[in-house]
């Protein structure tokens, strides 16, 4: 196991840059009753600097997660009678891979036949960019053997809960106390890079185990996740190697979670406060001065 401790650094703009440049994303996420999600997640890669964020969400929630923010479009999806993404959706998301650099999946979705489908597809296309956080991990772990199938390139970012799903899905075996031995001994199974979130979040990806030092308890709140899916899919589209784009992703988020508490407190800290703190976040990971 080599443990990394270097925080990886985006390149400078260059003055003749176009938004072509900054990546090409698009989160699929969102069902009824959580637009809230996808609308954080699309924000939250705005403001790590994608070039381009488009949102796929259910037709019936597209108005609401339109409204919120005016700086990323949005793709309509077909969804079922209770507003989950449905199985007819696969063509309109297959468009959509074909249109961006790198696709994030699952903040919001809810759990259901058809957005297992729309995963399972995604699963199967060739060298695809690929995040899978929030109930995007519920549905993978539903998928039996799904490595089996998968040629995607894959990040997966669970919180203790779902890695207990994902282990229990997957291995047959007891899952090992220790935080850092449970996230490399998946990434291998895995074939992916795993981000372990909590305390100290341990990003692993073959024998390389970065554990974060950045963020606090006040980060213990609804959303704060959906932030982290959209920095770490920016990042890729930024161009970073998936490793590097979860460890400059985790640390940046915790980094913005303690500015917020610096000045809002952890009690009345929420997920919007660490997206607002992003720009500082990144000021001060790149030695600048705020």
């Amino acid at each position: 196991m080599q443990i990394i401790e270097n925080i990886p650094k985006l390149k400078p703009r260059a003055v003749d840059a176009h938004k072509g440049d900054f990546g090409k994303v698009c989160i699929i996420a969102g069902s009824m009753g959580f637009s809230g999600a996808a609308a954080i997640a699309a924000k939250s890669a705005l403001r790590s600097g994608s070039g381009l964020v488009r949102l796929a969400v259910p037709e019936s929630i597209l108005p609401i997660v339109a409204a919120i923010e005016p700086c990323y479009t949005t793709i309509p999806l077909a969804e079922d009678s209770t507003g989950k993404i449905s199985g007819k959706a696969v063509d309109t998301v297959l468009k959509a891979v074909e249109e961006n650099d790198v696709i994030a999946f699952g903040p919001g979705v809810g759990v259901s036949g058809g957005v297992k489908t729309v995963l399972e597809n995604l699963l199967r296309l060739e060298g695809l960019r690929l995040v899978i956080d929030a109930d995007g991990l519920n549905n993978l772990a539903l998928l039996k053997n799904w490595p089996d199938i998968n040629k995607a390139n894959l990040i997966l970012t669970p919180h203790p809960g779902e890695m207990k799903r994902l282990w229990e899905g997957l291995l047959r075996k007891p899952m090992p106390q220790e935080r850092e031995a449970i996230t490399a001994e998946f990434a291998e199974a895995a074939k992916a890079v795993i981000v372990l979130k909590g305390h100290n979040t341990v990003v692993a990806a073959g024998e390389k185990v970065y554990v974060n030092t950045t963020g606090n308890p006040g980060m213990a709140t609804a959303g704060a996740g959906d932030v982290l899916t959209g920095i770490i899919t920016a990042l890729c589209g930024r161009g970073l190697a998936h490793f590097d784009a979860s460890v400059l992703g985790v640390y940046v988020h915790g980094l913005a979670g303690d500015l917020a508490a610096k000045d809002k407190g952890q009690i009345s800290l929420i997920a919007t406060d660490i997206i607002d703190y992003l720009p500082s976040a990144f000021k001060t990971a790149a030695g600048e001065k705020i």
